[in-house]
């Protein structure tokens, strides 16, 4: 498919920069494509689609009793790097942002400006003071020079240590559309990530998620709904526009994640006893899609994805989706087109901009339902 057929206006303004308070205050909008049935919501000139506003809070009201919701569990590290490189007696600012951790001391890295670097060339990330001495520098090797700004960085330092200065020296990786706008902050390190996050590997947040609280999961509990998690460190490369004409020119950036035996089997009882699995954010979409099989049977998972779900794709894993708004152009809209229908999501999204919904990583959600097939 050409990738302007995924392309709608979005207004600058709408792109949240900060989460709303508390998590669970943020909107929800409700769609679900129909056949043949005209519904008092919003809809589609042909009676086929329901458009309707909620609230993250009324979550356990849209849901049944036998259903499952299905979380990622990674943890985000602040893998915003800030560097020197020397030359001599020139240096150059880098910044960087790691995203797939390759061994004990190797990261690829998105860099700027990446014309910069050579191979072979030192970068100090970080920085002395008379209070943080050495252990507020990083200092890393430029080892390997790919596409689209893409570096692999060798780092002196090797396991446990390295993860400790990252976190010293690190910033909370902010989508572009947001670090373009404002730095991060120590605000950030806790709104950019969930409550529930317990393995440390992402660069960047499973966003639906940030909208839980306990006390949101005490009321689905209420209501007979379950949840489960999974884990999939979440990488940079979700950010990289589609730049290709055609959807299939594209290549996704592999991600890492597990579903154990124990998920495999609960999410396949559970559906066999008639509930539904919904996936909270795309990337607990695409890894369980990953590790689907043909008959729908979900099984054990265990290294990387790069699945790109378009128009056209079969879903066989999931019966719903919470997830939030994305950009034009993105492989986000494109996975959600795939799943809802790309006209149902071209309305959705033009009824969420008119009604001023929130945009992106800090914005509100939707709660998608399948297209008719």
């Amino acid at each position: 498919m050409r990738t302007d057929q995924f392309d709608f206006t979005l207004p600058e303004d709408r792109i949240a920069l900060r989460p709303v308070a508390p998590r669970d205050a943020a909107r929800m909008l409700i769609v679900e494509p129909r056949t043949g049935h005209l519904s008092q919501g919003t809809c589609a000139a042909d009676g086929s689609l329901e458009i309707r506003d909620a609230a993250i809070s009324d979550l356990p009201d849209e849901l049944r009793p036998g259903d499952v919701l299905v979380f990622n569990d990674t943890r985000v590290i602040p893998a915003a790097l800030e560097g020197v490189r020397w030359r001599g007696e020139a240096q150059a600012r880098i910044s960087a942002n790691l995203h797939k951790r390759i061994d004990a001391n190797h990261w690829r890295a998105f860099v700027r400006p990446a014309r910069k670097l050579n191979v072979g060339e030192r970068i100090q990330f970080g920085q002395t003071t008379e209070t943080m001495c050495l252990a507020g520098i990083l200092d890393a090797t430029v080892t390997e020079k790919l596409d689209g700004g893409e570096v692999t960085l060798a780092f002196d330092l090797s396991g446990p240590d390295l993860d400790i200065t990252i976190a010293t020296v690190g910033f909370m990786p902010l989508p572009p559309y947001i670090a373009a706008r404002r730095p991060a902050d120590a605000d950030d390190r806790k709104s950019y990530q969930t409550v529930y996050a317990r393995t440390d590997g992402a660069v960047a947040a499973p966003t639906a998620g940030l909208h839980f609280t306990d006390a949101l999961f005490d009321a689905l509990k209420v209501c007979g709904v379950s949840h489960h998690f999974l884990t999939l460190h979440v990488g940079a490369g979700t950010f990289l526009p589609v730049k290709a004409d055609e959807t299939s020119a594209h290549r996704m950036h592999a991600e890492w994640g597990e579903i154990t035996v124990s998920l495999a089997d609960a999410l396949n009882s559970a559906r066999k006893a008639g509930g539904r699995v919904v996936a909270v954010g795309t990337t607990v979409a695409r890894l369980l899609e990953s590790a689907a099989g043909p008959d729908g049977q979900i099984k054990p998972f265990a290294g990387d994805t790069d699945i790109f779900m378009t128009p056209g794709y079969k879903f066989r894993a999931i019966d719903g989706l919470l997830t939030n708004f994305h950009l034009p152009r993105s492989t986000l809209f494109m996975l959600v087109s795939a799943f809802s229908g790309l006209d149902t999501m071209q309305a959705a999204y033009a009824h969420a901009v008119r009604e001023n919904y929130r945009f992106y990583s800090y914005g509100d959600a939707s709660l998608l339902w399948p297209q008719q097939r």
